[in-house]
């Protein structure tokens, strides 16, 4: 496997609050999952859950070079927890053929967060004869 491109973004926590007060399921149900609801509403802090995973979401976006906009659906972009807590990624729709075209074969996540801000990082990974210049 080798790195195709890489993706990154921070979030503060006050941006996603506001979104969510101001729009309230509006917002929520346009951006996240159904998994990605059910996982931030099993936490006492549910806006950093968000707010890491709207980061992860433009990660992804940056990586693929398209950033949100034409078909992109922010639900194209789906972040949950394997067995051991570590952050998976998921596509579907035009994402997800962005990506395939590109011949990404698997995205490595990683989200972190501070008392005010979530940073996710995402890395493109494509297998070894699929890199440009191999």
């Amino acid at each position: 496997m080798e790195i195709l491109a890489h993706g990154i973004d921070l979030v503060d926590f006050p941006r996603i609050e506001q979104m969510i007060e101001r729009h309230g399921p509006r917002f929520v149900d346009r951006v996240f999952t159904a998994a990605e609801q059910a996982y931030a509403g099993r936490h006492r802090n549910a806006v950093e859950k968000y707010a890491g995973r709207f980061a992860a979401k433009e990660a992804v976006l940056k990586l693929v070079g398209t950033g949100w906009r034409g078909k992109i659906a922010w639900t194209d972009i789906e972040v949950t927890n394997n067995a051991a807590g570590q952050p998976e990624v998921t596509l579907s729709g035009e994402v997800k053929e962005i990506a395939d075209r590109m011949r990404i074969s698997r995205i490595s996540l990683s989200i972190t967060h501070t008392a005010n801000f979530a940073i996710a990082s995402a890395v493109a990974l494509v297998p070894s004869n699929a890199a440009p210049g191999s």
